[in-house]
């Protein structure tokens, strides 16, 4: 089942749920607006590698913010740290950056229960758009569970700013091996 907003708040304020920092104007009748950090990375190349680490290009959004242009996938990420050991929250865009054609999260948008750090966002802009440091550029919802909980202790554990993939540690470079 999914939190409402009145919810959500009271959970934050009993510690269940963190989301730092927090602003009740930016709860929702069921979910939670987050605001985008100011730093995005570019990957350098064009192809990339699912074998290796990517290099990425750092980019600082001014006051006056940054066009993105829709040939190029950009990292951004959450200004807010959130996570929970009890609940599980899931990355929604917002209708009103869907309407201009702003894919907030291109995939994985269910966060492990026990994860806790910004969440890295995978913006990617149908046609040219310009964004803002600090807007409200998506929504968290947050899930009850059922069954035994294992909580994340994976790679992107503790994340603060944008993470590029580390999808190549997935890789058994043994099977690779003469």
């Amino acid at each position: 089942m999914i939190l409402t907003g009145p919810k959500i708040q009271q959970e934050v304020l009993s510690g269940t749920i963190r989301i730092s920092p927090f602003c009740e104007e930016q709860v929702n009748p069921n979910s939670y607006d987050f605001r985008l950090g100011d730093t995005l990375k570019v990957y350098k190349k064009h192809v990339l590698d699912t074998k290796k680490l990517n290099e990425t290009t750092t980019l600082h959004i001014p006051p006056e913010g940054i066009e993105l242009r829709p040939d190029t996938l950009y990292l951004g990420h959450t200004m807010e740290s959130v996570g929970s050991d009890k609940f599980v929250p899931v990355l929604r865009g917002k209708s009103s950056t869907g309407r201009i054609g702003l894919f907030v999260h291109i995939t994985a948008d269910l966060i492990d229960i026990g994860s806790y750090g910004q969440f890295t966002l995978m913006l990617h802009a149908v046609q040219p758009v310009r964004i803002y440091p600090r807007m409200r550029i998506g929504q968290v919802t947050f899930w009850t569970v059922l069954g035994d909980i294992t909580l994340y202790q994976g790679k992107y554990q503790g994340s603060n700013g944008p993470r590029e993939s580390e999808v190549y540690r997935d890789f058994d470079h043994r099977e690779h091996l003469p």
